[in-house]
């Protein structure tokens, strides 16, 4: 059986600050899934991305620190949504025999979903901790609105499986 990585997208300083819904319980959320792998030897991968408001060298790129990498851990920056795009991740994971993805992180209807549809067409098994990612408000719906449309309606026994920490825990 292959092995699982967790990738932790866009916990950018920049985004954080800004608000996005339920902030508090995404952080927690991450920290833990952080922890858990840690402890059981499964490698935490960190994607950032890079835009016109999200510049290399600026404060606001760095990984929040709250969920920021340790011991060298593996940080892949992108241009897309797509954390996959033209960033070597996807030949790093396949080196490394991974399968499994747990993916968290921010935007949920940007790059939390263009990773997640795309490590399924790759062929992935993509799982998506409840409280681990979100989004902001836009014209037509709230992040919270967001948060579950994309939880319970796309991605949930299509793309990913959401499960609660302990489901994942207890997985692994």
């Amino acid at each position: 059986m292959g092995k699982t990585a967790m990738l932790v997208i866009d916990m950018q300083n920049a985004l954080i600050l800004e608000h996005p819904y339920d902030e508090k319980r995404l952080i927690k959320t991450v920290s833990q899934m952080e922890m858990i792998c840690r402890d059981k030897g499964i490698e935490v991968i960190f994607v950032r991305h890079e835009d016109n408001t999200l510049v290399k060298g600026e404060s606001g790129f760095e990984i929040y620190s709250q969920v920021a990498p340790k011991n060298g851990e593996k940080i892949f920056d992108k241009k897309y949504n797509s954390a996959f795009r033209e960033t070597g991740l996807h030949e790093y994971l396949k080196e490394q025999g991974v399968e499994k993805l747990i993916v968290t992180g921010m935007q949920t209807d940007f790059c939390v979903d263009a990773t997640i549809k795309v490590a399924f067409e790759l062929g992935y098994d993509v799982i998506v901790p409840r409280g681990g990612h979100t989004t902001f408000d836009n014209r037509y719906l709230s992040g919270e609105e967001l948060y579950h449309y994309y939880s319970y309606e796309i991605w949930n026994h299509r793309y990913a499986q959401v499960m609660s920490i302990d489901h994942i825990e207890e997985c692994l």
